[in-house]
């Protein structure tokens, strides 16, 4: 009867979704279902019955068992191999004699076995689904809370009228990310909160709740989301097992090997993926390299996670997002006993962060008039694919300028993908888009090739932005109003959930925008753009030549271009042109961006 409730709810309070998948849903359910179920098969289960339910448990027997086995100790060993991929395989019945041989009948003489049982009560199953009583319709977050440990933004659901919530707390911890042994051991730490909640999570999921953490550049965030009900009971037992954290040795070597797994198969990763991460570790201040990442992770020990956990949590600062089905006071109870478990009690777990220690997200400037270019032989030798981004750095966050890169790059995306790619076939892998780190806007070029090297690709890119320049140019008045209107319709399409909305705003608090009206404003902006407001944008910033432009090119060489890196690296360089040979030396030399957190941005309200 659970089992109905929970599907029940879940058909009558399920989010909006994006149309295709929608469709790929009732494509599925086509399958299995008669039309008159198609849209509810697999949301709603049949009648309970009793008889059913039994029917099935007596049928768990050790006598119709299936063992699936699987070791590398069988090579050589078996029969079969299956059609798709070519595994080895074999299927034998398991006989009385292969029962005392693997020692079976000691197992089934004891079945069932106590731990084989049906689920306890589920407790994370929601009974109150009323909407709560929101005073007045508040549009954006508000700064509900603040203290030296924590921010919290509140926003109430006043659109979806469905009784769910969302949770996101970000942990900012200085002590996470001042070495490649901080940050592995930051990553390795989320993954065993998460693997110590499984037995929690999982009741939680299937009654309608999630949570999940991951690793961030400062620390660590925690999401919880789903019905509000039953909410505050995850977040209690997740914060209880951060306070609480142990390392369990068997656990801990588990993960180990799988993040050192992560770290090696980087090189096998795709050259433009290699070229994208080479572009962010020039420009983003405090990023580490996966190779050094990966050096200090085969010293790493259980012992080694135990004494740097209460180390990074000594010292955070709580950036709180709570929205949904949930009033004001519901919201700052939540972060009040969070507060109260780590940084209460005669021994407390955490403290308030100096004012020192509150860390940015910094990028770095690069000079106007100057082409830097980073060239690097690709990491597997057997990949002949060459890959280039070309990135032109543009300005720092400016709701005008937003929205003049937006409307070029609306443009450029079609075109650079019909020259580049159909037209000149210079790889499969071939897009335009804008991009923005940390409040820096730009735009991205991302090829990958065999038919050219990509010092070759550069240029023609270059030669892409002159006959950009002559379409701007040539462009008639309609079109350029056709193209505002599109970019407004696409700013205009409302949040189809909770999550969707939540993930927005967030974005503008951990960014330290707070722009939370960012759509109305740029929307604004596009209606007041003229065309000539556009050409003079692009011949100021991204023309060849323009006086403001600043670009940088990261060319990734593959097996088939090993000749061409060669004469890359060693050939004289043009004027206005910058060889980056050693990154981190490249980037300490430059000046950065102001950061937008704890600056003007925070004024913004």
């Amino acid at each position: 009867m659970k089992l109905s409730a929970i599907c029940e709810t879940d058909f009558h309070y399920q989010d909006k979704i994006p149309p295709i998948d929608y469709v790929v849903n009732i494509a599925s359910n086509m399958q299995f279902y008669p039309s008159y179920d198609w849209l509810v098969g697999s949301s709603l289960p049949s009648k309970f019955n009793p008889g059913i339910i039994q029917l099935v448990l007596d049928e768990l027997n050790p006598n119709n068992v299936r063992i699936f086995w699987e070791s590398t100790k069988f090579e050589g060993h078996t029969n079969k191999i299956e059609p798709w991929y070519g595994t080895a395989f074999s299927v034998e019945k398991i006989t009385g004699s292969m029962i005392q041989i693997m020692g079976l009948q000691q197992w089934m003489e004891k079945a069932p076995n106590e731990n084989l049982h049906l689920p306890a009560p589920n407790v994370f199953i929601p009974t109150d689904l009323s909407l709560k009583n929101v005073l007045g319709k508040a549009k954006f977050p508000v700064l509900l809370r603040t203290s030296s440990c924590s921010r919290l933004w509140y926003k109430p659901d006043t659109i979806f009228s469905i009784p769910k919530a969302y949770v996101i707390i970000n942990f900012s911890c200085p002590y996470s990310r001042n070495s490649p042994e901080a940050e592995v051991f930051t990553c390795i730490f989320t993954c065993l909160l998460m693997d110590y909640l499984n037995e929690y999570v999982y009741a939680a999921q299937i009654a309608g709740l999630d949570c999940w953490t991951n690793a961030t550049k400062n620390g660590f965030q925690l999401t919880v989301a789903g019905y509000n009900h039953k909410l505050r009971i995850l977040l209690e037992k997740v914060v209880e097992k951060i306070a609480k954290f142990e390392v369990k040795p068997d656990r801990f070597s588990v993960f180990k090997e799988m993040v050192i797994k992560d770290y090696q198969h980087f090189k096998f990763q795709q050259p433009y993926q290699q070229a994208m991460y080479y572009c962010s570790i020039i420009l983003e201040d405090q990023l580490w390299p996966w190779n050094d990442k990966l050096e200090v992770l085969t010293h790493m020990e259980a012992d080694d996670l135990a004494n740097f956990a209460p180390m990074m949590l000594s010292r955070i600062f709580l950036e709180c997002y709570v929205s949904g089905n949930l009033e004001a006071n519901e919201a700052e109870s939540l972060i009040q006993h969070i507060e109260d478990v780590l940084y209460k009690g005669p021994r407390p777990i955490s403290r308030a962060l100096f004012p020192s220690q509150h860390l940015t997200d910094r990028v770095i400037k690069l000079e106007r008039g100057i082409s830097y270019f980073c060239p690097a032989e690709g990491l597997n030798p057997s990949n002949e694919n060459s890959a280039l981004v070309h990135y032109i750095q543009v300005h720092r966050d400016d709701f005008m300028l937003n929205v003049k890169l937006q409307l070029f790059a609306l443009i450029g995306k079609q075109s650079s993908f019909h020259q580049l790619r159909s037209v000149e076939q210079l790889g499969y892998i071939t897009s335009m888009t804008h991009r923005c780190d940390f409040g820096i806007h730009g735009v991205n070029f991302i090829i990958q090739s065999t038919v050219k090297d990509p010092r070759h690709i550069d240029l023609r890119v270059e030669a892409f932005l002159k006959m950009l320049e002559s379409k701007l140019n040539e462009m008639v008045i309609d079109e350029f109003k056709s193209l505002v209107n599109t970019l407004i319709d696409m700013k205009l399409e409302k949040d189809k959930n909770l999550w969707e909305e939540s993930a927005f705003y967030w974005q503008e608090i951990t960014g330290g925008t707070l722009k939370f009206d960012r759509r109305e404003c740029e929307i604004a902006a596009l209606k007041q753009m003229t065309q000539q407001d556009l050409i003079d944008f692009f011949n100021e910033y991204i023309k060849v030549g323009a006086p403001r432009k600043k670009t940088l090119s990261v060319r990734v060489y593959g097996s088939l271009h090993s000749l061409e890196y060669k004469a890359d690296k060693s050939e004289p360089i043009q004027p206005n042109f910058i060889q980056i040979d050693d990154i981190f030396s490249f980037r300490r030399s430059r000046p950065l961006y102001g950061s937008f957190i704890g600056g003007f941005g925070d004024m913004k309200l």
